[in-house]
C-alpha cells in the first residue's frame, strides 16, 4: 500500500489526508478505499438516482464493469419499516451484487432506525442515510437535504441507525442546504462522532439544484476534518473530472450519477486509467447494443408480477420511458435519431429508429475507422 505521503507528492494540487487504508494506484490516485469492514474496489460508486438506479440499471452498469460499489434509488423509510411490498420490492438485490448499497430518507430516528434493520436484513452491504435529495417533495417534509439545517437531528437519525444495524453506516449530503449554510464539514464530523463510516459529499447545494458552479473546497475541507473515508460527487463524468474530483479535494473515492447515463463505460474507463492502463473508447455501436440490452433487462424485470403494483401497470409502456430516459443521454449527440425515439410510442417504433441510425452510421465509421459525431 502507498502511504498518504507518496500522494502529496504526486497530487500538484494541494496535500490530501484522505483515510490511511485508502490504497494508492500506478498514478498516484486510489485504486480502492475502505468502508467499515469493506474494501470497495475500483473507488468508484453509482449514485442513487431516483427513477434510475433501479435492478435493470444497476445490472446494465455492473455488466460493463468498473463499479467498485452500487446503490439502489432512495427509498422512504417510513415504508420499509412497514413492510409496504412495493418498497421492499425497490429494495431488491440481485444474489451476486455485492457490494451494495440500500439508501434510505426520514427524519425521525426510530423509524431510520427500522429501516436501517429491514436494509441490513434484506442484504445490503451497506445501509446510506439520504441527506443530499434537493426534492421540494422529499424536502418539505424536512428530509433530503432539509435535514441539513437540523445538526442535532443528524445526530439522533445516524445514532439510531449505528445502534439498530451491525453493516457499515454511511451518509450522503449536499455542500449546504444554501450558499449561506455550507456546513457539510461540520456535519460530516457529527455524523462520524455518531458512528457513520463514511461520508459522500456533493459539491452543490440545495439551492444549486442541478446547477451552480463548482465548488469542491467543503469536500476538501470535510477530508480534512473527519478521519473516516470521504467520497467527492457531482459532475463527474469522465477520467480527467474524475481525476480533478480526487486532486482538488484528496477525496477516498469518487460517486458518479447522470455521467453513467451519458456514458455507461465511465467506470470501467476510469477504473482502467486510475489502475495504470489505457482504455479505449468504446466503438460506436456499443450504444446501440446497449440501449437493445437495458430494454431487455427492463422489460423482464417489469413484467415479473409483484405486489404492490398498480393494476394498470404497463410492462411495455415502463420499459419503453426507460429506453427513452437512457437514450436521452446516450444518443444526445445524434439529433434528429434522438429526437424520434423521444416521441416514439411503442417498443418496435424506437426500435426501428435505432436500426434505421445504425445502418446510416455503419459504411461511414467502416470508412473513416472512427466513431461518428
Amino acid at each position: 500500500m502507498v502511504t498518504r505521503t507518496a500522494v502529496e507528492a504526486t497530487s500538484g494540487t494541494r496535500e490530501p489526508t484522505m483515510h490511511p487504508h485508502t490504497t494508492i494506484g500506478p498514478r498516484g490516485l486510489p485504486t480502492s478505499l475502505v468502508i467499515g469492514p469493506l474494501r470497495i474496489a475500483p473507488p468508484l460508486i453509482l449514485a442513487p438516482m431516483e427513477g434510475v438506479t433501479d435492478l435493470p440499471f444497476r445490472r446494465l452498469i455492473r455488466s460493463i464493469g468498473g463499479t467498485g460499489l452500487t446503490c439502489t434509488e432512495f427509498i422512504p423509510g417510513a415504508g420499509l419499516a412497514r413492510g409496504d411490498d412495493r418498497w421492499v420490492k425497490m429494495a431488491e438485490l440481485d444474489p451476486d451484487e455485492h457490494p451494495v448499497s440500500i439508501q434510505i430518507y426520514g427524519r425521525e430516528p426510530a423509524v431510520m432506525a427500522e429501516a436501517a434493520r429491514a436494509v441490513q436484513d434484506l442484504g445490503a452491504d451497506i445501509v446510506d442515510i439520504n441527506m443530499g435529495c434537493p426534492s421540494r417533495k422529499v424536502c418539505a417534509h424536512s428530509g433530503g437535504s432539509a435535514l441539513m439545517r437540523e445538526p442535532a437531528r443528524v445526530a439522533a437519525i445516524v445514532a439510531a441507525c449505528r445502534a439498530a444495524v451491525d453493516v457499515p453506516l454511511t451518509v450522503k449530503m449536499r455542500s449546504g442546504f444554501d450558499h449561506d449554510h455550507r456546513n457539510a464539514p461540520e456535519l460530516a464530523a457529527i455524523c462520524e462522532s455518531e458512528g457513520a463510516d463514511a461520508i459522500t459529499i456533493h459539491w452543490r447545494t440545495r439551492a444549486d439544484g442541478y446547477g451552480g458552479r463548482r465548488a469542491v473546497d467543503r469536500i476538501a475541507a470535510a477530508v480534512d476534518r473527519v478521519d473516516i473515508p470521504v467520497i467527492g460527487n457531482g459532475d463527474v463524468v469522465d477520467i480527467a473530472s474524475a481525476v480533478a474530483m480526487f486532486r482538488d479535494t484528496g477525496c477516498d473515492g469518487v460517486m458518479i450519477g447522470r455521467g453513467a447515463l451519458a456514458d455507461p463505460w465511465v467506470f470501467r474507463t476510469v477504473s482502467t486509467w486510475l489502475s495504470g492502463g489505457e482504455p479505449q473508447p468504446a466503438p460506436w455501436h456499443e450504444r446501440a447494443a446497449i440501449l437493445r440490452r437495458y430494454l431487455a433487462l427492463c422489460m423482464a424485470h417489469f413484467a415479473e408480477p409483484r405486489a404492490g403494483r398498480r393494476k394498470r401497470h404497463d410492462p411495455a409502456r415502463v420499459s419503453l420511458g426507460r429506453f427513452k430516459q437512457l437514450a436521452r443521454y446516450l444518443l444526445a449527440d445524434t439529433g434528429e435519431t434522438r429526437q424520434s425515439i423521444l416521441r416514439s410510442r411503442t417498443i418496435d417504433e424506437a426500435l426501428a429508429v435505432l436500426s434505421a441510425w445504425e445502418a446510416r452510421q455503419a459504411p461511414a465509421a467502416a470508412e473513416i475507422g472512427a466513431s461518428p459525431g
